[in-house]
């Protein structure tokens, strides 16, 4: 196991090393000047100058992105806004803020959609998907299918729309959608993600009833699980034993990817319900050009995505006996 995870962890930060290039060299594709955005209109070209050379970018781009680097485990000195402390992920070239305390600011609205959501997909997603592997090919069997297939072909932006315009604008059942720090009010905190969660979580319930179907009626045919049947084991230790814990692996590796992509923010359910998060952040920091900003949430993200790979990895083996880690 020790072995396994140094591996991985390894595997990781060449990853996310690779990714950080990917998006440094991606950003001097697009043809905006940041720099002269910031300048403004009435820009000569000394201040065009200054403003490069504080925002760092007046160097090579190799230079840059060392740099880049260097700060994230040592500190970075800036002669706009004095010393980073490590880890530094930079200044934003829009607030002017640290990137990574911008970051964490946002970073519990993006959490809490992400859990809250996936608690309601999980429960309905696989409990429908169950359902209709134990009822298969009758009639609570095809409603679920029907219904997930639905539900699957919907986008967010089109069923947050309307959800808002008739649950919280029209009928008045639900509050406007916002985030509230837990602590300080749990209820304000629950109702004010409580349609966000239901709109997200639908798109994914539906997607998560399939592929619990999918799984079990495989399983259920396995020739050790109709052996169970035959030695004369009760219906119900033969699901919850050895069906429903063989047809669970796949589903929690790919809940382990879901959950990393959710924390990097959901960009749409944000942007559709104005939730300031990391999703909604990164929209922002693209339409502004703003660097920094958006290496800060692309690491964030894919620190995630990595994470929560490497957890499913070593889980799958704790749910499944054939699979050991080699």
């Amino acid at each position: 196991m020790l072995r396994f995870l140094v591996r991985r962890l390894l595997g990781a930060v060449i990853t996310l090393l690779i990714i950080s290039a990917i998006t440094f060299m991606l950003f001097y594709a697009v043809p905006r000047d940041p720099a002269r955005i910031a300048c403004g209109k009435l820009c000569t070209p000394e201040t065009l100058t200054l403003i490069r050379h504080n925002m760092g970018i007046d160097q090579p781009l190799p230079v840059q992105y060392w740099h880049w680097l260097e700060a994230i485990f040592v500190g970075r000195d800036y002669s706009s806004f004095g010393h980073c402390n490590a880890p530094c992920l930079g200044y934003s070239f829009v607030n002017r803020e640290p990137v990574l305390s911008t970051i964490l600011d946002r970073f519990p609205t993006t959490f809490s959609l992400a859990i809250g959501s996936s608690v309601v997909f999980l429960f309905f997603g696989v409990g429908a998907g169950m359902l209709a592997a134990v009822r298969q090919g009758k009639a609570t069997d095809k409603i679920a299918s029907s219904a997930s297939l639905i539900a699957s072909s919907m986008q967010i932006y089109f069923v947050g729309t309307l959800a808002l315009y008739f649950f919280v604008y029209q009928w008045h059942i639900l509050d406007q959608p916002s985030y509230t720090n837990f602590t300080s009010n749990p209820v304000s905190w629950f109702n004010g993600l409580l349609l966000p969660w239901l709109v997200l979580a639908l798109i994914w319930t539906a997607n998560y009833t399939r592929m619990t179907r999918s799984q079990l009626v495989e399983t259920l045919s396995e020739d050790y699980v109709r052996t169970a049947r035959a030695k004369g084991m009760s219906a119900r230790n033969v699901f919850f034993r050895f069906a429903w814990r063989g047809a669970m692996g796949p589903i929690v590796t790919i809940f382990g990817i879901d959950m990393g992509v959710l924390l990097g923010g959901a960009m749409i359910t944000e942007k559709t319900f104005s939730l300031q998060g990391i999703g909604l952040l990164s929209v922002k920091s693209v339409q502004t050009n703003d660097l920094p900003m958006l290496l800060g949430v692309m690491v964030i993200t894919a620190s995630f995505v990595v994470i929560a790979n490497i957890v499913v990895d070593a889980v799958y083996a704790l749910i499944d006996p054939r699979i050991r880690l080699a």
